[in-house]
């Protein structure tokens, strides 16, 4: 005689919102704040850090955990590098500030060009995709290349009458397409259709297993 035990197992699936439009709204925050300072209209930096912590940072980090658990793989990892971008960046602002003490004559701000040089490695590939996702998201990896150009060369004192305004206008561009892109993810995702459009991407690379 034989006897067979059955075990039944329930699968709990949580439901996750898209957290792409936080995320997106984070950067462009930031990044119209900041560049408010480049451009000249605002001075300093000590009122920029709690935006670049909290909605630079922590919005999009938060926004890049939610697209993990979602398998959003742009999202999470995009959203991820750049949230910690700005955590740096806030850091790197609060240190100059002489938050953390006197920062001395051992301290070269041009580490900071290097720091911008990695991140535009990494931010060519991600444009590449970006192509792939919708032209606003094409628009603002294109901005944010030649932005993180712009920084690490006017931090290595080369050309900054040239690269400081073209820092300037290109994070104010980010931050605008960024608004709009925000915006329209929001409406797309509460009303269930295209409300704004984000524009197809440009299909020049397939996506899958090559044919």
């Amino acid at each position: 005689m034989s006897t067979q035990n059955s075990s039944s197992f329930t699968e709990t699936r949580m439901m996750l919102s898209d957290p792409t439009a936080l995320g997106v709204f984070g950067l462009s925050l930031t990044t119209f704040v900041a560049s408010s300072a480049k451009m000249g209209w605002t001075s300093g930096s000590s009122f920029i850090i709690p935006w670049a912590i909290c909605l630079g940072s922590a919005a999009q980090i938060w926004a890049a955990s939610v697209d993990f658990k979602k398998n959003n793989y742009f999202g999470a990892i995009v959203l991820g590098a750049y949230g910690l971008f700005w955590a740096a960046v806030a850091i790197h602002w609060a240190i100059t500030l002489g938050w953390f003490g006197p920062v001395g004559e051992s301290a070269d701000p041009r580490q900071f060009a290097f720091a911008c040089f990695a991140y535009l490695f990494f931010s060519l590939f991600v444009m590449v995709a970006a192509f792939e996702a919708n032209k606003a998201f094409a628009a603002i990896l294109v901005l944010i290349n030649v932005l993180l150009f712009s920084l690490g060369m006017a931090s290595l004192g080369i050309a900054k009458e040239v690269f400081n305004p073209l820092a300037a206008w290109s994070e104010f561009l980010i931050s605008m397409i960024g608004f709009y892109a925000a915006g329209a993810i929001f409406l797309n995702n509460y009303f269930g259709r295209v409300v704004l459009p984000l524009g197809a991407p440009l299909g020049l690379i397939h996506k899958g297993p090559a044919k």
